[in-house]
């Protein structure tokens, strides 16, 4: 009986743990898990702050082949999408840095917004296992699709999806 009374007090903090708020993990119908990362102009973005747009999320990487191959499709994509409560958010994992973003665009002519993530918390927070993995957050903040490997950003399917997100 002794031994139960002393074991209470750790049963019932053990429990209290279990019932900690955890975060959702990030699959479609979730709420997207917020991040605070800055831009390469050193510009601070929070997604919680862009509800009321759809946001196209990309982790990416300049050493990675299929995300290069997609980045031409995306500018196309924000350029279609310009004007409307869209935004896209390019999540670099570069282990190099801001210097490789910046390198390799110099390199490329490619441009992207883009979003460091040095410590790789927002890759965390989604769960990434690889790149490009994308996530698309509706109006809500609410996650509507999860696409791994590279797409064809600007294809009238996916820009017709997109339109439909807009519209609900």
């Amino acid at each position: 009986m002794r031994k139960i009374v002393r074991l209470l007090p750790l049963l019932i903090l053990l429990a209290l743990l279990g019932c900690s708020k955890q975060q959702k993990p990030a699959v479609e119908g979730n709420p997207a898990p917020d991040f605070t990362l800055n831009t390469l102009k050193g510009e601070v973005v929070k997604l919680s702050d862009l509800k009321g747009q759809v946001v196209l999320v990309n982790f990416w990487a300049t050493w990675c082949p299929p995300c290069r191959e997609e980045i031409p499709s995306m500018m196309r994509l924000e350029a279609a999408m310009a004007g409307k409560p869209f935004k896209m958010l390019c999540i670099s994992i570069d282990d190099g840095g801001q210097v490789a973003v910046e390198d390799f665009f110099r390199k490329t002519g490619f441009n992207l917004p883009t979003l460091m993530d040095t410590d790789k918390q927002a890759s965390k927070l989604y769960g990434v296992t690889g790149v490009p993995e994308t996530f698309v957050v509706d109006k809500n903040g609410v996650i509507l699709k999860k696409v791994v490997g590279g797409v064809e950003w600007d294809h009238p399917d996916v820009i017709a999806y997109l339109n439909g997100a807009l519209a609900k």
